[in-house]
């Protein structure tokens, strides 16, 4: 992949490709739908008219939130190394545009993340998902180890659920790299299944099941959310 090929749109990223090395995800906040929609636009317009700017960046996705104010950034990387060449030598320019058509942009922080289980429902789905559902989960501390078996946990919680929710269509789960965070990029048909998934009996999507309950009250937990989002905008290097 060449630094000078072109940004290709695409419908949706793939969240489970093998060659991502690691991804960086952030919350914007920018006040309201309108500035949502103002937005998303000078993004598109800040990165179609530039080159793709780093051939270590493998796909770069927005998401506009549920709340009205928020958008949700997830872009994927080969690794570590050209993530800090392109800090260096190009995202500035971009955001300076962005800025400048959309004024008053809150960046609400960034985090590093790798892949670390993957989970879909049914494979070669062909509905596309209308839903991207944002579960952060926070620990009072780093502890890889921890991340994980809460991972694993809500494997196991998913795969013993005697009535599991039906409009989920897949499951994500990254771990940060400072040890301290884990994120769920979940894919559903529509808000309305997530919301109609929370109001079904449990606690959360899950039924009532010993499985579950590990998992909601798993120890050093310390914060977290849950956020809905539409997707908005994806893009990779034109082929």
């Amino acid at each position: 992949m060449a630094v000078s090929e072109s940004v290709q749109f695409v419908s949706r990223p793939v969240i489970a490709r093998n060659d991502v090395g690691l991804v960086e995800a952030g919350t914007w906040d920018v006040g309201t739908p309108g500035r949502q929609r103002e937005t998303v636009d000078a993004i598109r317009s800040a990165w179609g008219s530039r080159d793709w700017p780093h051939p270590g960046l493998l796909a770069y996705t927005v998401h506009v939130g549920d709340d009205g104010r928020t958008l949700f950034h997830y872009a994927q990387w080969s690794g570590q190394e050209a993530w800090q060449e392109f800090v260096r030598s190009g995202r500035d320019a971009r955001d300076a545009d962005i800025d400048a058509a959309a004024p008053g942009i809150r960046r609400l922080g960034l985090h590093t993340y790798g892949l670390y289980r993957s989970g879909v429902r049914k494979e070669g789905d062909p509905r596309e998902p209308g839903c991207i559902v944002i579960v952060d989960v926070e620990f009072d501390g780093p502890d890889a180890a921890r991340q994980r078996d809460w991972v694993d946990g809500v494997f196991e919680a998913l795969g013993t659920d005697p009535a599991p929710a039906p409009g989920g269509m897949s499951g994500h789960f990254h771990v940060s790299v400072d040890g301290a965070r884990v994120l769920n990029y979940a894919e559903w048909v529509s808000a309305q299944a997530h919301i109609d998934a929370l109001g079904a009996p449990g606690d959360g999507v899950g039924s009532r099941t010993p499985q579950w309950e590990r998992v909601q009250s798993y120890p050093g937990v310390s914060g977290g959310g849950v956020h809905r989002y539409t997707p908005a905008l994806s893009l990779r290097a034109g082929r």
